[in-house]
Parts: structure tokens; C-alpha cells; sequence
């Protein structure tokens, strides 16, 4: 099948993209290359597959020609940088979202797989949560998901069929690691520093979930008979890896020698908690069979960053956060204040 596969240079992309060439998939990339200054160690961002480098919000119908199917994960990508401008994450994750999913469908192109999250659940409740669940997002970037699940199911007819993947919060070692996620961030800390830094007071649920079975996803969607798919959402990951943020620290805590957990001063709830029941996927998309565990999934990231040598500056700074890596990347005059790379750079 041949397949676009936009954001394929990020976080999960740079994992995806290889499972589909794998699967016999003829891929084609898009992405706009705002952390191509963010690869992890000396990982090799990605593999080499024709790409289109291209804001999701500019694209073109010759850029969608000949397609049969769009993975769409383009995006802005966690919580804090989709607060730093709102209005900003409303046009890139939801209208550019539903302006492709629109263009997808006049060009005859299917199956139109959209990345969302399990923040849409937001400020849940202790008892778990099915896709029939009510959204109650509480971020800019978990209420774009949401109305990007409901615009683009209008959409869906006898020829158009979207499905929407409600990951849960991902981890795991990428070419374009993320740090802002808790377990890769606590694990980090922990490595760096002896110290699993909660910010929170580590009460609420979350579900977790590594990149490899996220990814699967996307390839057990697309493989899938289109009755299954059609205009389903699906919560990705695994019931039993739904934890408490304090027991992802004390996993961590145990997997990083010398490690103990340490709670910031004046930590308080997070409001974002949600346990997530992922049964259906499993149920109704038979390749999809997660493997990893979170106890895992911390030993791979400590493996990791034993083997770059990974410092504290690197990951609460401009090299592999996200919001400060977008900050620089402003100040230095690469960036406009619309997240669009300027043509030339100021002296």
C-alpha cells in the first residue's frame, strides 16, 4: 500500500516508518523538520524514505497524489509548547488536521489514521475509562484532539473511512526522543541527578504506553478489514499499564541504581488523570499484541542514556526540550512566531 506518513521524522514517526517498510509498505514522509537539531545521541533520525518537507498546515493536493491511506501524527507534540501559543495549536493540530482528512477524502485516498490521545479524557475520574467515555480535555493540546475527532468523523461515508488511535502516554528510546513524557523524563532524572523528580504530587492515573506498541498500532489499523476501522476510535496500550504517576517513580527508582524519589517543593496534584481501559483494540484488531511493560521500557531508557552519556543540561535545555528547543530556534531568527521556518536568516 502506498502510504504518507506525516510526521514521520518525530518521536513516533521515526519508529513507525521502519515497521511499515518491514510490512511491505511503499512510504512516503512529510514533516516540517522543526527538531531536526534534536536527535538523541548518535541515533540516525529515521529512516531513508522519499520525503516532502512541508508544514501540515501548507499542504498541497499534488503533495496527497496517489496515496491509499494517511498516517497523520504531524503536530504539536505535548502540553507545554501547546500552551505556549493556543490559538497556534488550534490551527496546526486541529484545522490543518481536518483541512487533510477533507483533502484526503476528495482525493478518493480512504484510510485516514489520526493520531490522537487519551488527554482527551483529561480530568477523569479513579474508574476506567472506555472510548464511550465523556472528554473532559484540560489542555489546548487535548481539547484539539478532541475536536479533531469530532469534525473528521463527519466525514466519514462508503468511501472515506477514518479511524482515530487515542494513545496513551507514550515512552521509550526514538531517534527523536521526547523528555517531557513521564517516564522518560523520571528515568532521565534518575540517571543524571540519583533523584526521581516528581513535579506532582503523584496521585493521578496514567496510562503508558512504549512507542513500539503505539507505532503497531498504526500498522494493525492499516492492516485491518475496513469494517473494523471504520470511524472507530481505539485507546492504545495495554488495562494493566495504567499506574499511578508515584509507582512509574518507584519503578524507576528500583531500575536506577543509587536512585531514590524526591518530590519538588510545593508539589501538588496534577489535574490531568485518567485510567484508561484498552481492551477493544486487542479485541477487535487481532495483530495488534503489545509487548512492553513500563518496568521494561525504564531499563531500555537507563540502558540508554548510560550509552550516550546523557547530562541534565541537555534534557531540561534547548537540545532535547521541546519548548526551549522551539524558543532558540525563535530567537535565533530560524522560526517566525507562526512555528514557519523563514526563508532567510537574520545576520
Amino acid at each position: 500500500m502506498r502510504v504518507l506518513v506525516t510526521g514521520h521524522n518525530g518521536y513516533v514517526g521515526t519508529v513507525l516508518v521502519p515497521m511499515l517498510l518491514k510490512a511491505g509498505h511503499d512510504v512516503v514522509g512529510l514533516d516540517s523538520n522543526l527538531f531536526q537539531g534534536a536527535t538523541f545521541g548518535e541515533e540516525t533520525a529515521g529512516a531513508a524514505i522519499p520525503a516532502i518537507q512541508r508544514d501540515v498546515r501548507d499542504v498541497t493536493y499534488a503533495d496527497l497524489d496517489g496515496f491509499e491511506a494517511i498516517l497523520h501524527l504531524a503536530g504539536l507534540s505535548n502540553d507545554p509548547l501547546g500552551d505556549l501559543n493556543p490559538e497556534l495549536t488550534y490551527e496546526i493540530n486541529h484545522r490543518a488536521s481536518v483541512r487533510l482528512a477533507q483533502m484526503a477524502k476528495e482525493l478518493g485516498i480512504q484510510r485516514y489514521i489520526f493520531s490522537s490521545s487519551c488527554s482527551n479524557y483529561g480530568a477523569g475520574v479513579d474508574d476506567w475509562l472506555t472510548e464511550e467515555s465523556a472528554f473532559n480535555p484540560v489542555t489546548p493540546y487535548g481539547k484539539s484532539k478532541v475536536m479533531v475527532e469530532q469534525d473528521v468523523a463527519k466525514l466519514a461515508d462508503d468511501n472515506f473511512s477514518p479511524t482515530f488511535l487515542r494513545s496513551s502516554t507514550a515512552y521509550g528510546v526514538s531517534p527523536r526522543l521526547r523528555f517531557d513524557l513521564v517516564l522518560n523524563n523520571l528515568t532521565a532524572w534518575a540517571y543524571t541527578t540519583g533523584l526521581v523528580y516528581l513535579k506532582s504530587d503523584g496521585t493521578p492515573w496514567r496510562p503508558v504506553v512504549h512507542i513500539e506498541d503505539m507505532a503497531l498500532a498504526f500498522v494493525a489499523a492499516l492492516h485491518a478489514p475496513r469494517e473494523l476501522i471504520h470511524n472507530e476510535a481505539f485507546n492504545v496500550g495495554r488495562p494493566e499499564e495504567n499506574y499511578r504517576i508515584r509507582e512509574l517513580a518507584e519503578i524507576v527508582a528500583e531500575t536506577v541504581p543509587g536512585s531514590r524519589v524526591e518530590f519538588a517543593s510545593g508539589a501538588s496534584p496534577d489535574k490531568r488523570n485518567y485510567r484508561v481501559d484498552s481492551s477493544k483494540i486487542a479485541r477487535v484488531l487481532p495483530e495488534y499484541k503489545p509487548k512492553w511493560t513500563a518496568r521494561a521500557g525504564a531499563k531500555e531508557l537507563y540502558e540508554a542514556y548510560q550509552r550516550v552519556g546523557l547530562k541534565l543540561e541537555e534534557f531540561e535545555g534547548p537540545r532535547y526540550r521541546r519548548i526551549d528547543h522551539i524558543k532558540l530556534l525563535m530567537a535565533n531568527g530560524r522560526l517566525d512566531d507562526q512555528l514557519r521556518w523563514r526563508e532567510t536568516i537574520p545576520a
